[in-house]
């Protein structure tokens, strides 16, 4: 088997030929496509684990940005944790995450994760909180719900709670590399910039990659 000691895991076929468009990562990692959202980024992510047994895995991509002061539109950040908003009981106010009904995502074992795996999960280096979801944020007042329940979120995605829980299962250190396109809630396109935080993200997934070892 080849020696692959980081897969880069990049969400959709748009962000994959921004990046490319960059110079992609082909001379650093072994690049694949994760799938769009999280049932299809954890069950791609598994796969390719168990197949190419990567030493790590770096998740890039676009997300929105809960804070503008700390991360404008059009830049990017390294996160060192990541949470999940959406898997519990109930919905908006009412909804009921993982620790409060005391069922852990994934109780632990002796094979994967010493720790049971509850709605979140530290990464490969320090750095803000992403927030995951099923379904990215619709307006200005469900972003602010969302952020309620996890207010140290700098900003949202949708697959780097499942790439990292894959990661997770199989003793496999994960990163996320994310710019910010828009601001979280945002749904008008005109005003969203994805180029340049896909620049930004490509950038600062470089310095990710020469800085950790592999």
């Amino acid at each position: 088997m080849t020696d692959v000691r980081t897969l880069l895991l990049i969400p959709t076929d748009l962000e994959r030929k921004r990046l490319a468009d960059q110079g992609g990562f082909e001379d650093a990692a072994h690049v694949e496509l994760c799938g769009f959202g999280p049932i299809a980024a954890a069950a791609r992510t598994a796969a390719l684990i168990e197949r190419l047994e990567p030493r790590r895995v770096l998740l890039v991509g676009i997300a929105g940005t809960f804070d503008e002061d700390r991360l404008p539109v059009g830049e990017a950040a390294a996160f060192g944790g990541v949470a999940l908003e959406g898997v519990g009981a109930g919905e908006g106010e009412r909804f009921v995450a993982p620790p409060a009904l005391g069922f852990p995502q994934w109780p632990g074992s002796r094979d994967t994760t010493p720790s049971p795996i509850t709605d979140r999960i530290d990464l490969a280096e320090d750095g803000p909180l992403l927030l995951s979801t099923c379904a990215a944020s619709d307006s200005a007042a469900h972003a602010a719900l969302r952020r309620s329940h996890f207010p140290e979120a700098l900003a949202e995605d949708m697959e780097g709670f499942a790439v990292a829980l894959a990661c997770a299962l199989k003793r496999v250190p994960c990163g996320i590399v994310r710019g910010a396109s828009n601001v979280v809630g945002d749904r008008e396109p005109s005003a969203w910039r994805i180029p340049a935080a896909l620049g930004a993200a490509y950038e600062r997934a470089r310095d990710w990659l020469a800085e950790v070892p592999a």
